[in-house]
């Protein structure tokens, strides 16, 4: 479906999850693009972004965090650290896990890509549909209500096993 199809659908017949869902894609698509110069794509970023949050973080933290699988933030970790973006080293406590930080070169790949980032954000909000603020508080409203919800859901789903 093109644009001008899209504009012409009436907003209230399509479901959240299906606006969310191109929102997310259109993102990923735009940001990739940028970050192919900077030799990431967003998948990396948003684990910098965490591994930037927290120093030393565990990879299992990472992926909860990021509601990424395990396997695809090993992945992604393997080649942050090929590329000399983030420090990973066998955790003491728990040798069976790795802790993760982030370096000063992935330091600046972050900023220089969360400028990129935020580029694309302040492009969005240009129109003043509603103000960027308005709509993070909205949408962490919304997260927190689907991370309950699910939490809520997956405990069920263990009493009824």
């Amino acid at each position: 479906m093109s644009c001008e199809e899209f504009k012409l659908m009436d907003a209230t017949d399509i479901p959240i999850g299906k606006l969310i869902s191109i929102i997310s894609k259109g993102q990923t698509i735009f940001i990739n693009r940028k970050l192919n110069a900077l030799g990431i794509n967003s998948t990396q970023l948003f684990l910098l972004y965490e591994i930037s949050k927290q120093s030393d973080i565990n990879q299992e933290k990472i992926a909860s965090r990021c509601n990424f699988n395990k396997g695809a933030v090993a992945r992604s970790i393997k080649k942050l650290e090929d590329n000399e973006l983030v420090l990973r080293e066998i955790d003491s406590d728990n040798r069976r896990q790795n802790k993760v930080s982030i370096t000063p070169k992935g330091k600046e790949i972050l900023d220089r890509s969360t400028s990129i980032l935020n580029d694309w954000e302040e492009e969005i909000f240009e129109s003043d549909i509603i103000s960027r603020n308005d709509f993070q508080i909205i949408l962490k409203d919304l997260a927190v209500r689907i991370m309950e919800i699910n939490e809520r859901e997956a405990k069920d789903v263990k009493k009824e096993e």
